[in-house]
C-alpha cells in the first residue's frame, strides 16, 4: 500500500509568523531531521583545518617559502574576508534556490581542498593568496552558509543551538590536524594533503545527505501555535522576544540596533581572530614548547566549537544580550589572562577560555538580527551584519600582525583585553527596536483621586 503524504497546512501564531506543519522530516527525506544537523556538521568539520590550523601551520610556512611572518597572517586575514563576504550571496543562492545544499557544500567543499592543496605545495605567494585566501576563503564561505542555512530550517525550534552546535564544527574539525603540525612539522605538505582529501569525500557523502525542508516547515510533533506562548515548551520566553514589526535593511539601519550589533560583531570576531592567529607564535616567543602552544591552540579551537551550542542553550534560557555580554567578557579577560602567564598550564587555560569566548557570539548575535528585525529581510539583515567578520579578520589578523611587528605580542594582547571587556559593557546598549525601554522597578503608581 502506497502511504499518501499528509495534506501540509498554514497556520499563523499571535505574532504573525507563518508555519507549515504536518509534513515529517522522515517523508521528505527518509530520516529523521537529526541527519541533516549530523551531516552539516560533518561537513564543517571537514573544512576546519582551513581557519584554525592555519596559526600552527605559519610557523613553518613563513620561513620555508620566505614569506615573513606578517605576509604568511596577511593570507589568513584575506580568507577570512573573502569567507565571510561569500556566505551571504551563498545564503541567498539557496533561498531562491538556484542551488540546492548538495551543490553548494561539493563546490564549496571543492574549492577549500583546492586551498589546502595550495598551502601544501605552493612557493609563490601570489599563487597562495589566489589558491589559498580568495578560492579557499570562496570555498569556505560557501560551506558555511548552506550548512547553517540548511540546518537552521530543519530545527527552528532550536535555532541557536542548532547553529551554534554546525559552526562548532568549523572549529573542532581542527584539532587532529593542528596536533599532527605540532608533532611533525616537517610533513606539512602530506598533512594538508590527506586533510584535503578528506574534506572531499566528507563533503561528497554528507553534502550529498543534506536537502532543504519547505519554506516555513515546522516539526509535525510540536504545536507551533502553543510553542509561540508557552514557556514551558518555548524556553525562549520570556526573555527573547519576537520582533515587534518586520524591518527593511534601510529601516533595520535607521534604527540605530544594526549598526552597532555590525560595530560589536566586528571588534569580537577581531579579538576572536586575533586570538586563533597568535596563540602559538606568541607562547613560543615567551619561551613555551611547541607542544604546550599546539595544545594551547587546540584547546582554543575545541572549545570554540563545543562553547558555541552551550552558550546557544544558555541564551535560550536566561536572554541573548545577557549571554553575549558574558561570552564576550569572557573573551577579554582571557585575552588578558594570556599577558600575564607566566607558566604553561596557566597559558593553555587562558587560551581555552578565549576559545569559549571567541566563538559563542556568532550564533547569538545571528539570532538577535530575526528577534530584533524580523524574518522577512532576515537574509539582507544578516549579510549586513556578517559583513563586520569581514572587517574583523582584516584588523585582527592582517593589520595586528603588522602592529606585532613593531610592538610585540603583549602590548597588542593587553589592548585586546581591555577592549573586550569594553565591548562586553557596551551591549547593554543594544536595545530592541519598536518595543519602549522600561525601567526594572516597582511600579507604585499614584492614588486615585475620590479613593
Amino acid at each position: 500500500m502506497n502511504h499518501v503524504m499528509p495534506t501540509p497546512r498554514d497556520v499563523r501564531d499571535v505574532y504573525g509568523r507563518r508555519y507549515r506543519i504536518g509534513e515529517d522530516a522522515r517523508e521528505l527525506t527518509g530520516h529523521s531531521r537529526r541527519w541533516q544537523l549530523w551531516a552539516a556538521w560533518a561537513c564543517m568539520v571537514a573544512i576546519s583545518p582551513l581557519q584554525y590550523s592555519f596559526g600552527t601551520a605559519a610557523l613553518g610556512l613563513a620561513p620555508d617559502h620566505g614569506w615573513g611572518a606578517t605576509r604568511a597572517l596577511w593570507l589568513l586575514a584575506i580568507f577570512v574576508a573573502c569567507q565571510a563576504l561569500v556566505a551571504a550571496p551563498a545564503a541567498w543562492v539557496q533561498r531562491v534556490r538556484r542551488a540546492s545544499p548538495t551543490q553548494l557544500v561539493v563546490g564549496g567543499g571543492v574549492l577549500a581542498a583546492i586551498g589546502l592543496v595550495t598551502l601544501a605545495h605552493v612557493d609563490s605567494y601570489a599563487a597562495a593568496l589566489v589558491g589559498y585566501a580568495i578560492l579557499g576563503g570562496t570555498g569556505a564561505g560557501i560551506v558555511y552558509a548552506a550548512c547553517i542555512t540548511t540546518s537552521a530550517r530543519w530545527f527552528p525550534d532550536r535555532r541557536t543551538a542548532t547553529i551554534g552546535f554546525v559552526t562548532g564544527g568549523f572549529a573542532i574539525g581542527a584539532v587532529p590536524s593542528i596536533a599532527l603540525l605540532a608533532w611533525f612539522p616537517s610533513s606539512l605538505s602530506i598533512i594538508f594533503d590527506l586533510t584535503a582529501l578528506l574534506a572531499v569525500l566528507v563533503v561528497l557523502i554528507a553534502g550529498g545527505l543534506l536537502k532543504d525542508p519547505p519554506r516555513h516547515w515546522w516539526p509535525a510533533e510540536l504545536d507551533a501555535q502553543a510553542w509561540a506562548v508557552d514557556r514551558k515548551l518555548n524556553r525562549n520566553i520570556p526573555h527573547n522576544i519576537p520582533a515587534a514589526r518586520q524591518y527593511r535593511p534601510v529601516e533595520a539601519m535607521r534604527t540605530g540596533a544594526l549598526p552597532l550589533m555590525w560595530l560589536l560583531l566586528a571588534i569580537s570576531a577581531a579579538l576572536s581572530l586575533f586570538g586563533i592567529g597568535f596563540v602559538v607564535s606568541y607562547a613560543v616567543s615567551t619561551g613555551l614548547s611547541m607542544g604546550v602552544a599546539a595544545f594551547a591552540a587546540g584547546l582554543l579551537a575545541a572549545v570554540n566549537g563545543l562553547g558555541r551550542s552551550f552558550a546557544g542553550h544558555l541564551s535560550d534560557r536566561f536572554g541573548r544580550r545577557r549571554v553575549l555580554a558574558a561570552v564576550l567578557m569572557i573573551e577579554g579577560f582571557a585575552h588578558l589572562g594570556l599577558v600575564v602567564a607566566n607558566t604553561g598550564w596557566v597559558f593553555v587555560a587562558c587560551a581555552m577560555f578565549a576559545g569559549l569566548g571567541g566563538g559563542a557570539f556568532y550564533a547569538i548575535m545571528a539570532n538577535l538580527v530575526l528577534e530584533f528585525f524580523g524574518e522577512n529581510s532576515l537574509l539582507q539583515n544578516q549579510a549586513i551584519l556578517y559583513s563586520a567578520k569581514a572587517v574583523g579578520g582584516l584588523i585582527g589578523i592582517g593589520v595586528a600582525a603588522s602592529v606585532v611587528a613593531a610592538i610585540g605580542y603583549r602590548p597588542l594582547f593587553l589592548g585586546a583585553g581591555l577592549l573586550g571587556v569594553l565591548t562586553a559593557l557596551s551591549v547593554r546598549l543594544l536595545k530592541q527596536p519598536g518595543r519602549p525601554a522600561l525601567p526594572v522597578r516597582s511600579q507604585l503608581g499614584t492614588p486615585v483621586a475620590g479613593e
